[in-house]
């Protein structure tokens, strides 16, 4: 069984950038395809970006497309999601999951993913 744990969370002005991790230990990250997720206050979980278990083909919600990047290092065991151009509307408690077969190309859902980070918070002021 994975654990996850995020990091990089913090407070940025609208326009700035900000890099999370997601680091994993009990297993290697390599078996695993991966997402990051957010949910704000109120608000259901989304789906943000996914990176499949060779690290190919990232892909994304429609609103993050050109804003957000997501990769991995299996060396490292670690996810990350590059952020920029944030808005206010970003403002969310950020989370990784993972999951630990590919049987398509894209995992957007929730219940796609097994293992879930406890998430870090993201706060952008206008």
């Amino acid at each position: 069984q994975v654990q996850l744990v995020e990091s990089g969370g913090g407070l940025v002005q609208a326009g700035g950038s900000l890099r999370l991790s997601c680091v994993a230990s009990g297993r290697s990250l390599s078996s695993y395809a991966m997402g990051w997720f957010r949910q704000a206050p109120g608000k259901e979980r989304e789906f943000v970006a996914g990176i499949s278990i060779s690290g190919g083909g990232p892909y994304y919600a429609d609103p993050e497309k050109g804003r957000f990047t997501i990769s991995r290092d299996n060396a490292k065991n670690t996810v990350y999601l590059e952020m920029n151009s944030l808005q206010p509307e970003d403002t969310a408690v950020y989370i990784c999951a993972a999951r630990l077969t590919e049987f398509r190309l894209t995992y957007t859902r929730t219940r796609d993913y097994e293992y879930w980070g406890q998430g870090t918070q993201v706060t952008v002021s206008s």
